[in-house]
C-alpha cells in the first residue's frame, strides 16, 4: 500500500522538476548569446580603437616630419635671405668706393682745368705784353742820318747791306679768356683753384663762402655749377642735408651741361635718405638711371636702389 503511494508521488516530483527546469535553461542560452554579443562588439570597439590610435601615430609622424621640413626650409630661407643682404652690402661697399674714386678723379680732373686756364691765362697776358713791347718798338726810316759834325766817317762796304731779319708783326691775336676777371678781381680760374684746394683741406666754412663768391662774380660760368656742387657736398658732410638738396637741385636745374649733374642726382638721393624721405630718393635715383643709364653714378644708383627696396 505504502509503495502505491510513494510512487505517483515521485512521478509528480520529476514532472514538476522538468516543468521548471525548460525555462532556466531557456534563459542561460539568452544571457550566453548576450554575452557573446557584448563581448564581439567590445572586441570591435577595441579593434576601432587600436586602428585610430594607428592612424593617429601615423598622421603625427607626418605632422612630426612637416614641421622639422618647414623649420629646415625657414632656416634655409633665412640663410639665403641673410647671405643675399650680405652680398647686396659688400657690392653697395665696392659700388660706394668706385664712386668715391670716379669723384676723386673728377675732382682732380677739375682742379687740372683749373690750373691748365691759369696757366693760359698767364700765357695769354704775358702775349699780350710782349705784343705790347713790339708796338712800341721805334720804325727804321729809309734815310740814313748823316754823321755828326766831329766826327770820323766810315765809308759804307761795298758789299750788299746784311739782312737785318723780318720783325714780329706789330700786332696779334689773342684767343680771348673764358671769363673775363671783374674790375680788380681775381680771374674764374683762380677762385675755383683757391676754394677747391680749402675744400680739400677740409676746411669748409672758408670753401664754402669762397665758392659762393665764385658763384656770385660769374653766374653764368659753368665752373660756377661745379662751386655749387661742392657747396652741396659741404653741406652733405656738415649733417645739413636739406641745403645740400638746394644746391645740387640749382646744378641739375642751371647748368644741365655740367659734368657734376649725374653726381648731383647721386648725392641728392644721398641726402634724402638720411632724411627718411626714402620715396623721394628712389624717384631720384631713377631720373639719374634714365638720363645718364651708362654713368658710373647710374651703377651706384641701381645698387642703392635694390637696396632701398630691400627695407621695404
Amino acid at each position: 500500500m505504502s509503495r502505491l503511494r510513494l510512487v505517483p508521488f515521485t512521478a509528480a516530483t520529476l514532472l514538476f522538476l522538468g516543468l521548471s527546469a525548460v525555462p532556466a535553461h531557456a534563459v542561460n542560452k539568452d544571457m550566453i548569446q548576450l554575452q557573446t554579443q557584448i563581448q564581439d562588439l567590445q572586441n570591435a570597439v577595441a579593434k576601432l580603437q587600436q586602428s585610430n590610435d594607428e592612424r593617429m601615430g601615423v598622421l603625427k609622424d607626418l605632422t612630426q616630419q612637416t614641421a622639422d621640413a618647414v623649420n629646415k626650409m625657414s632656416v634655409a630661407v633665412d640663410g639665403m635671405k641673410l647671405q643675399m643682404q650680405n652680398q647686396q652690402e659688400a657690392s653697395g661697399t665696392k659700388t660706394d668706393q668706385l664712386s668715391g674714386q670716379i669723384q676723386s678723379l673728377n675732382d682732380t680732373l677739375d682742379e687740372l682745368k683749373a690750373r691748365m686756364e691759369k696757366a693760359l691765362g698767364d700765357i695769354q697776358g704775358q702775349q699780350q705784353s710782349i705784343s705790347a713791347a713790339l708796338n712800341n718798338l721805334p720804325q727804321q726810316t729809309g734815310t740814313p742820318s748823316g754823321p755828326a759834325p766831329g766826327q770820323n766817317t766810315v765809308p759804307p762796304p761795298t758789299g750788299p747791306a746784311p739782312d737785318q731779319g723780318a720783325l714780329p708783326p706789330t700786332s696779334s691775336v689773342v684767343a680771348p679768356v673764358r671769363s673775363a676777371s671783374p674790375a680788380g678781381g681775381a680771374s674764374v680760374g683762380d677762385m675755383y683753384r683757391t676754394a677747391y684746394g680749402d675744400y680739400i683741406a677740409a676746411k669748409y666754412p672758408l670753401a664754402s663762402a669762397e665758392f659762393q663768391d665764385l658763384a656770385n662774380a660769374y653766374p653764368d660760368d659753368n665752373l660756377s655749377g661745379n662751386a655749387y656742387f661742392y657747396m652741396g657736398e659741404i653741406d652733405l658732410r656738415t649733417q645739413k642735408p636739406t641745403a645740400a638738396v638746394t644746391m645740387y637741385n640749382h646744378v641739375i636745374e642751371h647748368f644741365p651741361d655740367n659734368v657734376k649733374v649725374p653726381a648731383a642726382h647721386l648725392h641728392k638721393a644721398e641726402a634724402m635718405v638720411s632724411m627718411k624721405q626714402n620715396d623721394k630718393a628712389a624717384l631720384e635715383l631713377r631720373a639719374l638711371i634714365q638720363r645718364f643709364p651708362n654713368s658710373p653714378e647710374a651703377a651706384t644708383a641701381r645698387t642703392k636702389l635694390g637696396a632701398l627696396s630691400a627695407r621695404r
